[in-house]
């Protein structure tokens, strides 16, 4: 006997507008940007540069920042590493669904765990998940400190914080990685560029 929550009595839908057609009227291709990193690495500020960047490219993009998530989606997870798991997973499956609707997703997340991002790898096809690694030291992150998390996980009134008591685990095959240069940051116009070059280059923004 099958019960109302069993989800094995559901089937896929598929409708006559599909990715492709989305994409044709978009004129670019659908995929997803990954944007990994410690707490004050730079992610949110590489999100927003590249999304005014392709804004201005007329290409459509949504940016799905780690901390805006948890005030809905996410609300009701905390820290613990299976609710980091599950936050990425979420966070993953929603920026399939941009991708599929032709929309180029920048999600901006700590997402500490390589298996967790691997994950969110394997959902997609086409070699349209692109790992962006802002590889910036410890040090320097704990040096902008602009939430005041750093210096509230040093006294131990914030546990299990990435970089201090908890690990992070750095992509091992990311596509793309900033990081300072000659002890010097780039400025978010350079690092949006950076991506805005690789897509290019890879055919994400146009269609054909």
């Amino acid at each position: 006997m099958s019960s109302l929550g069993n989800s094995t009595n559901i089937f896929w839908h598929e409708c006559p507008v599909g990715k492709s057609e989305r994409q044709k009227l978009l004129n670019q291709k659908g995929c997803v940007v990954w944007i990994t990193g410690l707490s004050g690495s730079g992610k949110s500020t590489l999100a927003c540069s590249l999304s005014r960047e392709l804004h201005s490219k007329g290409k459509l993009s949504y940016v799905l920042d780690g901390d805006n998530l948890r005030h809905g989606l996410n609300k009701g997870l905390g820290f613990s590493a299976e609710d980091r798991t599950e936050n990425i997973r979420r966070v993953g499956e929603v920026a399939k669904l941009f991708a599929d609707a032709g929309l180029i997703c920048i999600a901006s997340l700590i997402s500490p765990y390589r298996k967790d991002r691997d994950a969110c790898r394997a959902m997609l096809t086409d070699a349209n998940f692109i790992e962006v690694f802002m590889n910036m030291p410890l040090s320097l992150c704990e040096l902008r400190d602009a939430k005041g998390l750093y210096k509230l996980a040093r006294a131990g009134k914030i546990k299990g914080f990435t970089g201090i008591d908890d690990p992070y685990e750095p992509p091992l095959n990311c596509e793309i990685e900033i990081q300072e240069k000659n002890g010097v940051c780039p400025s978010p116009f350079a690092m949006a560029g950076q991506v805005v070059s690789y897509l290019e280059d890879k055919g994400f923004l146009h269609y054909q």
